[in-house]
């Protein structure tokens, strides 16, 4: 059985956030310790009841504090973001820790309307274009733009050997965990 951990990073009552991250890389170490398959962290925006506003940042420190389990975001909230950013910024922590990098993205519409507005800046909120940036993420993730996308030749970078991350990364959004 692959047993993993899903990780809110929630602030309790007293807790600083400085705290709550703390708490976090010790039960990252501490599940690696005990042999865990994955660690998962969440996103969530404008609460102070949980950190995790950056999955992604957390998730490359993580790496580096831990020895094998496999880190990643239970989910990047896709709509928020560009596809090209998500995709550099999951090659970047590929790179570092070459096997052991999980994404999940999601499309969740929920979450404070203000903090939504500022994600996004003055593009217009419209999760219905999540399909379609799962299918550009996976593009920008293979360095396989198709040869008629405005974008042709564009590369993500780091340029990283081709591995099972790949492989791996595929299945995850497609597929429930």
């Amino acid at each position: 059985m692959k047993i993993s951990v899903l990780d809110q990073t929630q602030l309790l009552e007293g807790i600083s956030a400085e705290e709550g991250f703390a708490q976090s890389v010790e039960l990252a170490k501490y599940v690696d310790m005990l042999g865990y398959h994955r660690y998962w962290l969440s996103e969530h925006h404008s609460t102070d009841a949980l950190a995790g506003s950056s999955p992604e940042i957390l998730a490359s420190h993580l790496l580096a504090k831990t020895e094998n389990i496999k880190v990643g975001t239970g989910g990047v909230m896709l709509p928020h973001y560009s596809a090209y950013k998500v995709a550099e910024n999951f090659k970047v922590m590929g790179a570092l820790a070459p096997g052991r990098v999980d994404i999940g993205v999601g499309r969740a519409p929920g979450g404070h309307h203000l903090s939504n507005i500022a994600l996004q800046g003055e593009r217009a909120r419209n999760v219905d274009i999540f399909p379609g940036q799962i299918d550009q993420l996976l593009e920008y993730l293979q360095d396989r733009l198709p040869d008629t996308h405005r974008l042709r030749g564009l590369e993500t970078t780091p340029v990283i050997e081709k591995n099972r991350m790949y492989g791996y990364l595929v299945q995850v959004i497609l597929q429930p965990f």
